[in-house]
């Protein structure tokens, strides 16, 4: 992996506005946030295979970059608060591995290094750290400029084959690229989940929404993981875009699904997120223990032990709340865990219940739309954001131990079927064949 230098802007503890917006912008500064692919189905998965398919849209005369043994050379783009960073960590570490020369730009925050030490050994990354702030940030405006002014000049610099862009806002980026967008989250489509309506209208929202509109049209394609999430996108945006559905994937190494498991409901989410929910499980009282962590992003080892766990009293049963977890920390509560509860009202990737699942957890999940896409009948449901029914499904398992096992399988096999990463790098390699530059000629 080679470290490049690059602009290191600082950021502001306070870097959230004080607006109505609010509540996405906490949650998504804090959050971490996780058959059916509408991508071409071939048997070809390799890199080197794609190369003599792919137009070369360079001036006549400018040699292709790609290495003599025929690999294709993709910048990806990713931030570092939130899900989108592991997210991004199995697609590289994926492409590397099939052959690809990955050039990553990374935007919100200057990684630490527990964060970058997966890069050690990829030989085929080159990596850009970068402090822009994001688009939904106190300043993201001024940012995104300056942020697109940076992109372009490493375009220009590593000449990729292709743009994946892991930020909606990037999609009109003004290069020759060919260039797809993933969606991960963003305000519009959290907004409308949340309240069922568009917000008011205001001078920030409507730079960001034109901003993310540009970049769905003129993206030759945009990937959701799931139907529902590009429905929400063209309510949103419009439905001037090329969709594709990808499903996120993870690597089912970095979890135990074997592992001697303790009788208890594991949720992941602040209490006061009003998207993920997690609040359900305090409203009535359940016959199993529940633990809550209140933080998605996993954090470094510390150098000292630290205990962050609380008791939150609910009249009749206390929950166990706890801080943010390590990554070890995290893989041990999947593992022991029984049940996963998936509360989610707002769910653009799902990921959370995909380790939960390679944990081998029975998944009580939100019926919503996402969920039963995501997991059909290898999960239990609840009520729509009803608390009284997720308590008596959870009832239900406490006193049915087989059923939970059945669940937890059901749960681990279909997981294994559609959430790997290496199914999710198969089928970008497929839609990344599938690219042409159709749309720079009329650009």
């Amino acid at each position: 992996m080679i470290l490049k230098g690059s602009r290191l802007k600082k950021i502001r503890a306070s870097c959230l506005l004080p607006s109505e917006l609010t509540g996405y912008k906490l949650a998504m500064a804090e959050a971490s946030d996780a058959g059916g692919c509408g991508v071409i189905q071939e048997n070809s998965s390799l890199l080197t295979a794609l190369a003599p398919k792919l137009e070369d849209n360079r001036p006549e005369g400018i040699p292709s970059p790609r290495s003599p043994e025929g690999s294709v050379r993709v910048l990806v783009t990713a931030d570092t608060f939130s899900g989108v960073w592991t997210y991004s960590r199995e697609l590289v570490s994926g492409l590397v591995t099939h052959g690809a020369q990955v050039t990553l730009v990374s935007f919100g925050e200057i990684p630490l290094p527990h964060q970058t030490a997966w890069m050690d050994g990829l030989h085929g990354l080159e990596y850009h750290p970068t402090a822009f702030r994001l688009d939904w940030m106190q300043e993201g405006e001024q940012d995104f400029h300056a942020a697109q002014d940076y992109l372009c000049a490493i375009v220009r610099d590593t000449r990729p084959d292709f743009l994946h862009l892991n930020q909606l806002s990037f999609g009109a980026l003004p290069v020759a690229t060919p260039r797809l967008v993933v969606a991960h989250g963003d305000v519009i489509t959290w907004w409308l989940s949340i309240h069922g309506h568009l917000p008011a209208p205001s001078a920030w929202l409507k730079w960001y929404r034109a901003t993310i509109a540009g970049s769905l049209k003129r993206a030759e394609a945009v990937v959701t993981t799931s139907r529902w999430m590009g429905e929400m996108l063209r309510l949103g945006y419009g439905d001037d875009f090329d969709g594709y559905i990808i499903p996120p994937g993870r690597n089912p190494i970095y979890f135990n699904p074997f592992v001697t498991k303790e009788e208890s409901v594991l949720a992941i989410g602040r209490l006061w997120d009003t998207g993920k929910q997690v609040a359900l499980l305090t409203q009535h009282k359940h016959g199993l223990p529940v633990c809550i962590v209140g933080a998605d992003n996993p954090i470094p080892t510390p150098t000292v032990p630290i205990r962050a766990d609380v008791r939150v009293s609910t009249g009749e049963h206390e929950i166990s709340v706890k801080g943010a977890q390590t990554e070890s920390q995290l893989r041990s509560l999947y593992s022991k865990s029984t049940i996963f509860a998936a509360t989610s009202c707002y769910e653009p990737t799902g990921m959370a219940s995909i380790e939960a699942a390679f944990s081998r957890c029975a998944l009580v999940a939100n019926d919503t739309e996402v969920y039963r896409e995501l997991w059909g009948d290898a999960a239990l449901y609840f009520e729509r954001n009803n608390a009284e029914s997720l308590s008596e499904v959870l009832g239900q398992l406490d006193e049915d131990s087989e059923l939970v096992r059945l669940y937890g399988t059901r749960a681990y096999n279909r997981a294994r079927e559609r959430f790997t990463a290496r199914r999710m790098v198969d089928d970008y390699l497929r839609l990344y064949r599938q690219l042409r530059p159709a749309k720079v000629a009329v650009a």
